[in-house]
């Protein structure tokens, strides 16, 4: 069986700014492990918790969240009443109507719209102040952007662990 490479050993992506390729190439290869790892994952396990952990529906849930939030505050933007009842709504299975397929194409438009941002995203930006959050906490554009790949790439391999227990119980 031979392994597929990953995204960063393929090369550059086009239209991405040179510093801001590790980010690109961290979410687009959280993308693809996420869609094979969860293809065919039965939608009665998505909520279950084991061990008390974090569902994989969370995980789900909050891997397109973050993205959305941090990549806001990138554009030195507050977040929307939208984005806030998101966050509130992580963990949570609305009454049933949230399926694998459809949190699944959460994070992949979510993604997507990540890396046409990290396209526009001029260099000289990199190092401007963001304030995080309500209380300004501070960081830069390349921070928020770093954090944003280091921080999908953290709950993915939370999310493949979450899976691997809940499909074997």
């Amino acid at each position: 069986m031979t392994q597929k490479t990953e995204v960063w050993q393929r090369g550059a992506l086009p239209e991405i700014p040179p510093l801001l390729q590790p980010v690109a190439h961290a979410l687009l290869q959280a993308r693809e492990e996420l869609n094979e790892y969860l293809y065919e994952f039965p939608e009665e396990l998505l909520w279950v918790r084991p061990a008390g952990m974090a569902s994989t529906g969370f995980h789900l849930q909050h891997l397109s969240g973050v993205l959305d939030r941090v990549f806001t505050y990138a554009r030195a933007e507050g977040l929307s009443e939208f984005q806030f009842s998101q966050l509130y709504e992580e963990g949570k299975d609305t009454a049933g109507q949230l399926s694998v397929a459809g949190l699944l194409n959460r994070f992949n438009i979510q993604v997507d719209h990540a890396i046409e941002q990290i396209k526009l995203t001029e260099a000289s930006t990199l190092t401007e102040y963001r304030g995080i959050g309500r209380a300004g906490l501070p960081s830069t554009v390349i921070g928020l952007l770093f954090h944003a790949a280091e921080h999908t790439m953290r709950h993915l391999g939370q999310l493949m662990v979450t899976v691997a227990v809940v499909k074997n119980n």
